[in-house]
């Protein structure tokens, strides 16, 4: 197993540039799931965890462009510019204010270009080529996914080493779910082999209530030990910290909404075997 980093001699960490960063697709075809704020947040805290983490924003509302104070009407070079071969994935890179995060930004115009791009050759890998440009430089690159199973979407799948999926403990919450999973089974027999589901995250969930109680229980007992041992609660701060530019761990690190993220990310890490620097 080659290590993804390790200490010299004055005890500075050091990284394995021979690494291949790990891709997981933050997606659900359900909207208002919390997979904008999964991504963000996911981020940020494996960033806090000393790993160089890249988002891109693969949704073309650009919630997490703009979630991290990005105007999106400054942009030079974003997704857009990417998916049409404009720039490659170098030439898109913010730096954040974030120690160890970067994000390559998007706007409204990538679904146009997605309408663009269904005639295109290579039309389903262009997500994974692009990233491959880059993926020595990061330990973790995750997507933020459309609510949609579409062309986008593939092309996040098949770029992907696993899957999250945010499910909001609340009425319908697997609706659409089996659906997506089978078109993950698809990706995997056709374009992708090693795609893994590394997690079903049960969000928005409240405690006081028997509804998220009934709901965890139904997600536990489909998806089993692949369900986090994490929820992400019901937060006020957590709805706050887009509005402010920021992830809740900055916004507010003492809330709740924070401390669940932060245990999401070790749980990740582990999740990936990169728990101690270690793949």
């Amino acid at each position: 197993m080659k290590k993804l980093c390790f200490y010299d001699m004055r005890g500075k960490l050091c990284y394995n540039k021979a690494y291949m960063a790990i891709v997981i697709c933050v997606t659900n075809q359900k909207g208002g799931v919390g997979k904008t704020t999964t991504t963000v947040n996911l981020a940020y805290y494996l960033a806090k965890d000393k790993f160089r983490t890249l988002i891109v924003d693969f949704d073309p509302q650009g919630n997490a462009t703009s979630g991290l104070g990005i105007d999106k009407s400054e942009l030079e070079a974003g997704m857009v510019e990417v998916m049409t071969g404009k720039v490659g994935m170098e030439g898109a890179i913010l730096g954040t204010k974030y120690k160890n995060l970067d994000i390559v930004p998007t706007t409204p115009e990538l679904a146009n270009a997605e309408v663009e791009l269904v005639n295109a050759r290579g039309k389903f890998t262009i997500l994974k080529n692009a990233i491959s440009r880059v993926a020595k430089e990061y330990d973790y690159v995750i997507i933020d996914s459309p609510p949609s199973l579409s062309l986008l979407t593939v092309n996040g799948m098949i770029a992907s080493n696993y899957l999250l999926l945010p499910v909001q403990t609340e009425f319908y919450a697997l609706e659409g779910v089996v659906q997506l999973l089978e078109s993950m089974k698809l990706v995997r027999k056709a374009m992708n082999p090693n795609l893994q589901l590394i997690g079903v995250l049960a969000t928005m969930y409240d405690k006081r209530t028997s509804l998220s109680g009934q709901v965890l229980t139904e997600v536990k007992k489909y998806f089993k030990e692949r369900t986090f041992e994490t929820t992400i609660p019901r937060n006020v701060r957590i709805a706050e910290a887009p509005s402010h530019g920021a992830p809740v761990g900055d916004y507010d690190k003492f809330s709740k909404g924070a401390k669940a993220y932060k245990q999401l990310a070790k749980e990740v890490e582990e999740r990936t075997g990169m728990k101690g620097g270690k793949k």
